[in-house]
């Protein structure tokens, strides 16, 4: 089967640009099926560039958002992010552009990324995950110790580019829950709104 690199969802155009992740999310969609809606995201293969990308997008009408989102952390794949998003805001100006990252980037280069894609990410979806370390730890299992810090300079570091920015957090896995207030409270000391999404079993 060829790579699914974008697909539509809900009247949105998604791009799945990588299925590698430096988290292990215990409510990943992933963990339990190999598709949204049919459309199978695990790639044959990561060898791939832009203009694959690219070819595959202009299947598509674009006419209100497209989100980096997939089976993976797009930023993992951050020249081929920058180039299609440099192509869609080149030919389609009205557009928006969303970015769902876990908020790692940063770390994983070793430099703050963020201003290389101001005026080509009109939003970043940051995942919080949680109210403090020890509960991230536990829900994301990510691969390097520090990494919830990392999630909040992250979101400080596009709030201070003037991109808007969402921290988000999974609310209602297998019947936990969040201390919502502290959440929405270290999501806007960090200069972002805070986004609360219901757990749907099995996704979509």
């Amino acid at each position: 089967m060829a790579n699914i690199l974008v697909y539509e969802l809900d009247g949105k155009i998604y791009i799945n640009l990588t299925n590698k992740c430096t988290n292990d999310c215990i409510f990943c969609l992933r963990n339990d099926k190999d598709d949204v809606k049919g459309q199978e995201l695990w790639l044959d293969s990561e060898d791939f560039g832009a203009k694959d990308v690219i070819e595959q997008l202009d299947k598509f009408e674009l006419s209100s958002e497209v989100i980096f989102c997939g089976y993976g952390e797009p930023l993992l794949k951050l020249d081929v992010l920058k180039e299609v998003a440099r192509y869609i805001k080149e030919n389609y100006p009205n557009v928006k552009i969303r970015v769902n990252t876990n908020g790692h980037a940063n770390y994983v280069y070793k430099r703050n990324i963020v201003p290389e894609l101001k005026g080509l990410v009109d939003e970043f979806s940051v995942s919080l995950n949680a109210e403090n370390s020890q509960e991230y730890n536990r829900l994301s299992q990510p691969s390097f110790e520090g990494a919830y810090d990392e999630v909040k300079k992250f979101i400080n570091a596009c709030s201070n580019e003037g991109i808007d920015v969402v921290a988000s957090i999974v609310e209602g896995y297998k019947g936990e829950h969040h201390n919502i207030e502290l959440c929405e409270k270290i999501a806007n000391d960090c200069g972002a709104t805070l986004r609360v999404r219901e757990w749907i079993q099995n996704g979509y």
